[in-house]
């Protein structure tokens, strides 16, 4: 079960469903645009019992580091691939076992490069 925060895409959310995760955004939950702290997210989603889907790398890592119960993070890198970048998190929560507590990491691969 996911909760992605209000900058996480949409589009990301919407394959996520479709792969069969349980995912509210925090729009759906009534908490975007409201200025709710990372720390009340975090909060809120593990009243929930989701872990929280971000963009936002720094914040999220430097929270798990003070306070670790939580439900999980699952920090992204920024993607266009949305559909790769779903797949990706699938990968990443089924490599990960049970997420509850953890720090998630899910990378946009590395450009191919082209040597001639």
């Amino acid at each position: 079960m996911l909760y992605a925060d209000e900058n996480f895409p949409l589009r990301v959310v919407e394959e996520l469903r479709r792969l069969g995760h349980d995912v509210i955004t925090a729009f759906e939950d009534g908490k975007a645009n409201q200025s709710i702290t990372d720390q009340d997210l975090i909060a809120r989603a593990t009243e929930l019992g989701r872990a929280v889907l971000t963009l936002n790398r720094i914040d999220f890592k430097r929270l798990h580091i003070q306070n670790p119960h939580h439900a999980g993070i699952i920090i992204c890198t920024e993607d266009p691939d949305r559909n790769g970048q779903a797949q990706r998190v699938t990968e990443s929560i089924a490599n990960a076992g049970e997420i509850r507590g953890q720090l998630i990491r899910v990378y946009r691969p590395a450009a191919s490069k082209i040597v001639s």
